[in-house]
C-alpha cells in the first residue's frame, strides 16, 4: 500500500494479485475505481456478444481478495444480465444450477469445461443439449498465435459445441482485453488503458513482433500506475476488425518474460509444453517444474497425473516433446489425485501448472 494516492479512509475494497510472478501485492480501490472496473466488465462483455437476456453462470472466486470473480459480477450488474454465483469446482453442482436456472454462458477457467465434460460423460448428462450456448475462458490460453484453437481450445469443442471468448487481463491494469465474436484477438478499450508493446531495450515494437504488454490505466484513484510492465509477450494488432471495432487488438499470450526457459539450446515458453501435454491421452493433469542445475542451466520435470505409466508411456511422452520441440524434458509418473492436490495449495485462488525453481526464485503460474 506504499503507493496509495488517496486517503485511506476512500478506500472502500481490498484486493491483491495472485502471486503469479511472486508475492501478492494489495490494491486499494476506492468507490470510483470500483465504477471504473464495472464499466470495464461491462463493455467486455458486449465485445463477447452479451446482453441483458443472457444468464451468466459464474464459476470463479468472488472471495480471497480476487479482483476478477468481483468484476465480473459488478460488469454484469451494469449489463443487466442475470447472474449465478456457482463458484469454482462441483461438477455435480453446476449441472445441477444449469437444470434449474438455465444459464446460458459461462464464465470460467477453460480447462475445468474438460472436467465438466468428464463428469457428464461418466454421469449420462447430454452436456450438448443445454442451455450453455458459450464460455468466457479467464486464465489461461485458448487461441495460438494464429488465433487457431490451441489443443485445450480444441478438445473443449470437439466435445462441447459452445462458443469460446478469450480474454486477458490483470489485477493491475484492472482492465481486460476481450475477444469479439470474430475470434481475432483481445479488444483494447481505449477509455480503460494506455498500452504500449515494448522490447527488452523499452522500445517500441512493430507489428508482427513479439513485445512486452505495458500499461498506464486511466481514471483509478486508489493505486494508478504509469507504464507498468506487466510481463507478459504478445504480438498486437492495428487493422481494422472484421466485427467493425477499429480499436487495437492483441494475441495470445506467448510467455512470461521471466518464464522464458532455455533448456538444451531450445528456447521455450511454458505455453508450448502445456500444448503438447494436452494432446497426449492419458495425460490427466500435470505440472512443470523448472530449476537450475548444478552448471547454471535449465532443467525442466514434468510431474504428470496418470494412470498409465511405464517405460513405453514415457517413451510416446518424450516423443511427443522431441517431435514438436526437438527436446525432451524428465518425466515422473503420479496420480491424477496427487497432482491436483499439489495444483491447488492452500490459500491458491487459481490451478497451479507451473512452478519456477530458478535460482530460488519461486513463481507459480496458471
Amino acid at each position: 500500500m506504499d503507493f496509495l494516492c488517496v486517503n485511506k479512509d476512500k478506500i472502500v475494497d481490498y484486493i491483491t494479485t495472485s502471486g503469479t510472478m511472486g508475492n501478492p501485492v494489495t490494491f486499494g480501490m476506492t468507490e470510483n475505481d470500483l465504477n471504473r472496473l464495472a464499466h470495464n466488465e461491462y463493455l467486455s462483455f458486449l465485445c463477447a456478444n452479451g446482453s441483458n437476456k443472457d444468464i451468466y453462470h459464474l464459476m470463479v472466486t468472488l472471495d480471497r481478495r480476487f479482483m476478477a470473480g468481483l468484476a465480473y459480477f459488478l460488469g454484469l450488474r451494469k449489463l443487466g444480465a442475470g447472474i449465478v454465483r456457482v463458484g469454482p469446482g462441483n461438477p455435480e453442482l453446476q449441472f445441477d444450477t444449469i437444470k434449474r436456472i438455465s444459464s446460458t454462458v459461462f464464465v470460467t477457467i477453460p480447462s475445468f469445461l474438460l472436467k465438466l465434460i468428464e463428469y457428464a460423460e461418466k454421469n449420462n448428462i447430454d452436456y450438448n443439449n443445454t442451455s450453455i450456448k458459450s464460455a468466457i475462458c479467464i486464465g489461461e490460453p485458448i487461441r495460438d498465435s494464429n488465433f487457431q484453437l490451441n489443443k485445450l481450445g480444441k478438445k473443449i469443442k470437439e466435445k462441447w459445441d459452445i462458443k469460446l471468448y478469450s480474454t486477458y487481463a490483470s489485477t493491475e491494469m484492472g482492465a481486460a482485453f476481450t475477444e469479439c465474436i470474430e475470434g481475432k484477438g483481445g479488444h483494447l478499450s481505449p477509455e480503460m488503458l494506455i498500452v504500449e508493446f515494448l522490447d527488452e531495450n523499452d522500445n517500441p515494437v512493430n507489428e508482427g513482433e513479439l513485445g512486452e504488454i505495458t500499461i498506464t490505466n486511466i481514471g483509478v484513484e486508489g493505486m494508478p500506475l504509469v507504464r507498468f510492465k506487466t510481463g507478459d509477450i504478445c504480438y498486437h494488432f492495428k487493422e481494422k476488425c472484421m466485427c467493425g471495432r477499429n480499436s487495437l487488438r492483441i494475441g495470445p499470450i506467448e510467455g512470461r518474460k521471466k518464464q522464458m526457459i532455455k533448456y538444451k539450446g531450445t528456447t521455450l515458453f511454458p505455453q508450448a509444453l502445456y500444448d503438447i501435454l494436452n494432446d497426449i491421452y492419458g495425460v490427466e493433469n500435470y505440472i512443470i517444474e523448472v530449476s537450475t542445475n548444478n552448471i547454471d542451466t535449465d532443467d525442466i520435470l514434468v510431474k504428470i497425473g496418470s494412470n498409465e505409466n511405464g517405460e513405453n508411456f514415457e517413451k510416446i511422452i518424450k516423443d511427443h516433446f522431441r517431435a514438436k520441440l526437438r527436446v525432451a524434458p524428465s518425466i515422473k509418473f503420479m496420480s491424477p489425485f496427487e497432482i491436483t492436490k499439489l495444483q491447488y495449495p492452500a490459500m491458491s485462488r487459481k490451478p497451479i501448472t507451473f512452478i519456477d525453481k530458478r535460482n530460488d526464485y519461486q513463481t507459480v503460474n496458471v
